[in-house]
């Protein structure tokens, strides 16, 4: 099969034919219809501490048929479509039981998306039903997220919120917060190229004034936040939040950062800020993206800005190195 590899820390992606994969016992092959390339595949190619390396199939953010099964699998059968949650688990643990499956013992990522077929496990497997295309299935993935960072926000009707961060999560975030009854949504960036996507998507206001953010999300809030979601992951942005949020606020990183980062702790505390991280999801979280989805949402679908072929895969995931008018690039593998 083909597919877009890893040839090392800050080098190119390269398209190379590699070994089709075979499933073991429990194991299930998907042909992959889309991926989608997310920020943190673009980490992954410049931070040794994701762990990834030359030969690396990234890809996390994927959808397709099932075309292989191997022994003992059940409640899949050939040609099933399926949504790949990236999270892996035994699927028995009483975390996985409860739906906690990032915080099982035997936890990992999945990857491989950026190919024409992925190993995976049955108990990542959700089916898509007929409403939802196998674009859908590769955006749930960062809805999970954003609502998973919603959830933990503890959000309550009427809430004013500020989000830091126009890119996929951040526009996510926008929609379900919007969705769950905040009063007021504003989302803030350095550039306004999504500025019509993020109105769309939930937000009452976008704005991005250089010379006085902080003056400008107040105005635009007509007061400081209930929550913030720090959706960028750049260093010093908590710190912009601890001055955005009101007094006994939330903050909520959802931003992955993977350098140290400063911020005035006594501002912090004498404001009895909640700082609250998030990461992944839960399976009930990632059910209930795909259920809006097939309820009729049609908010987060503009979430995508192109789909190409896998051929073009190193050209286009090097470009989005560089801040552009793209929002969620999908891959269609066998294009």
């Amino acid at each position: 099969m083909r597919a877009a590899v890893m040839q090392g820390l800050h080098k190119p992606l390269v398209i190379e034919t590699v070994a089709d994969p075979v499933p073991g016992a429990g194991e299930v092959v998907v042909k992959v219809g889309r991926c989608g390339i997310c920020g943190s595949d673009l980490h992954m190619t410049e931070d040794p501490a994701y762990g990834q390396g030359a030969g690396s199939i990234l890809g996390h953010e994927f959808a397709g048929e099932v075309v292989e099964l191997g022994k003992s699998v059940e409640g899949l059968v050939k040609g099933d479509l399926v949504a790949v949650s990236p999270l892996k688990s035994c699927g028995t643990c009483r975390a996985c039981l409860a739906g906690n499956v990032s915080w099982c013992d035997r936890f990992g990522l999945q990857g491989g998306g950026y190919a024409e077929y992925a190993l995976t496990l049955p108990n990542q497997c959700v089916k898509l039903p007929k409403s939802a295309s196998l674009a859908d299935g590769a955006i749930i993935e960062p809805l999970a997220v954003a609502l998973h960072g919603v959830a933990m926000a503890g959000l309550r009707i009427g809430d004013k919120v500020l989000i830091l961060g126009a890119g996929p999560i951040g526009l996510a975030t926008a929609f379900w917060a919007r969705r769950m009854g905040a009063g007021r949504v504003v989302v803030q960036d350095v550039a306004t190229w999504q500025q019509e996507r993020a109105l769309a998507m939930g937000a009452h206001d976008f704005i991005a004034d250089r010379e006085d953010p902080l003056g400008a999300a107040e105005r635009a809030l007509g007061g400081k936040a209930d929550i913030v979601f720090e959706c960028v992951g750049l260093p010093g942005l908590i710190a912009q939040a601890v001055e955005q949020v009101r007094a006994r606020g939330a903050i909520v990183l959802l931003g992955l950062c993977t350098v140290p980062d400063t911020f005035n702790s006594f501002a912090m505390l004498s404001k009895e800020v909640r700082l609250i991280t998030s990461a992944f999801f839960t399976t009930h979280e990632y059910q209930a993206a795909l259920d809006a989805l097939d309820r009729g949402a049609a908010e987060p679908r503009l979430l995508i800005t192109e789909t190409i072929p896998l051929a073009q895969t190193p050209t286009v995931f090097e470009a989005l190195r560089r801040r552009t008018e793209q929002c969620k690039v999908l891959i269609e593998p066998g294009a």
